[in-house]
């Protein structure tokens, strides 16, 4: 059952919080997996309302212009907001685990540190030193195409995104979707609505499945369906950063 109690303590509490036996369970099963609320309305507010500051942002992207769907996202600069701050470094100590134990599984490298600063430092070393944290923005007709966040040789396997408006009331339609390439099956798909306040672990690039053989290296991809009417916007946590 889905919490959409107010949330109580602070953002860390919050995520803390979460059941993430149960979470770990459900994106080993499917690739994602919903939070508990993690936001108040007044917080979603604030998020969303930062998108109309500019100095904010190292980069504006229109979707449509790249082909990448129709509609805006912006990337915010290093300087985040005390908020967006708090709930990475609340994140990465829960993801770490299941970034290692996918890791294992598949037999690659888990070069990610306990510590999301040592980690964030060795992506700028590597030549990744922009923030990839995002603010996205949609309207009627606006959709985001099959993608994924990978932004360099360094990534971090999972991500997050938080809904910051109301579906049903400030926006309709606008699914979060995800598509799994199974070894030698057609892909899988999945639409998830987001609920204000609420977040969606979701894989970035790949993860591992059962086989016959053992773990299997399953391809993954992200995108947003098309916005029917009102506006949605969301926060992005990516744990690596960009080249």
């Amino acid at each position: 059952m889905i919490d959409t109690t107010h949330p109580a303590g602070t953002v860390r509490d919050r995520v803390d919080a979460t059941d993430w036996a149960a979470l770990t369970d459900e994106i080993a099963a499917y690739g994602s997996a919903p939070t508990r609320r993690l936001l108040t309305p007044a917080q979603c507010q604030e998020i969303a309302a930062l998108y109309d500051e500019a100095e904010r942002f190292r980069s504006t992207v229109d979707m449509a212009r790249h082909r990448f769907g129709s509609g805006q996202y912006r990337y915010f600069t290093h300087d985040l907001p005390a908020v967006v701050r708090e709930l990475r470094e609340a994140f990465y100590p829960h993801l770490l685990p299941i970034a290692r134990d996918w890791s294992a599984k598949l037999g690659t490298s888990a070069p990610w540190p306990d510590e999301l600063s040592e980690w964030i430092g060795m992506c700028h070393e590597a030549g990744q030193s922009k923030s990839a944290q995002i603010l996205l923005r949609y309207g009627a007709g606006d959709w985001n195409a099959l993608h994924r966040d990978v932004f360099g040789e360094l990534l971090f396997p999972l991500q997050v995104v938080i809904g910051l408006d109301v579906p049903g009331t400030d926006y309709a339609g606008g699914e979060f979707l995800m598509t799994e390439q199974r070894p030698r099956a057609q892909s899988r798909g999945s639409a998830t609505t987001l609920l204000q306040g609420h977040g969606l672990v979701f894989t970035t690039r790949d993860r591992p499945v059962a086989s016959r053989r053992g773990w299997s290296n399953a391809p993954m991809r992200h995108g947003v369906s098309t916005v029917r009417s009102g506006r949605r916007r969301t926060l992005g946590l990516v744990f690596h950063d960009a080249g």
